[in-house]
């Protein structure tokens, strides 16, 4: 098992713009953004400290989501997939998909051949929908 769990790809483009991308390209794989965390927002409100733009989005795929969680009830507590874009300065944004394997293949999960099945299925879309990105 690979040490990352991240699938990491910058986007050209403002962060609104960007992440506009982001949702697009995982709809095209049958993913929904299920939340938005608004984390610059939510810094400024909660402790007033001013933060770059950084969004944190809650992808949910309802058709693997529900697989994961009839195979195992406490699958849930790592669901959705997060994916975070990050505008760097520079007229791009960071682009991270959490891993679905990774969080599949969780030590603490054992080894269960249906999530993993399912990890290595998510873990093939959000492949392909960073790819698009690039």
């Amino acid at each position: 098992m690979s040490d990352t769990f991240s699938i990491d790809i910058t986007v050209a483009g403002n962060h609104d713009d960007v992440v506009e991308k982001v949702t697009k390209a995982l709809a095209t794989e049958g993913f929904g953004v299920l939340t938005t965390i608004d984390v610059k927002a939510t810094l400024k409100k909660k402790i007033d400290v001013d933060f770059r733009a950084y969004s944190i989005l809650g992808a949910c795929n309802p058709a693997l989501a529900h697989q994961a969680l009839t195979a195992r009830a406490d699958v849930g507590l790592m669901l959705p997939c997060n994916v975070t874009v990050e505008e760097n300065g520079d007229g791009n944004c960071s682009v991270r998909f959490i891993d679905p394997m990774a969080m599949m293949t969780f030590q603490s999960l054992g080894e269960n051949e249906t999530l993993s099945g399912l990890g290595a299925q998510a873990g093939e879309k959000i492949s392909r929908a960073a790819q698009s990105l690039a």
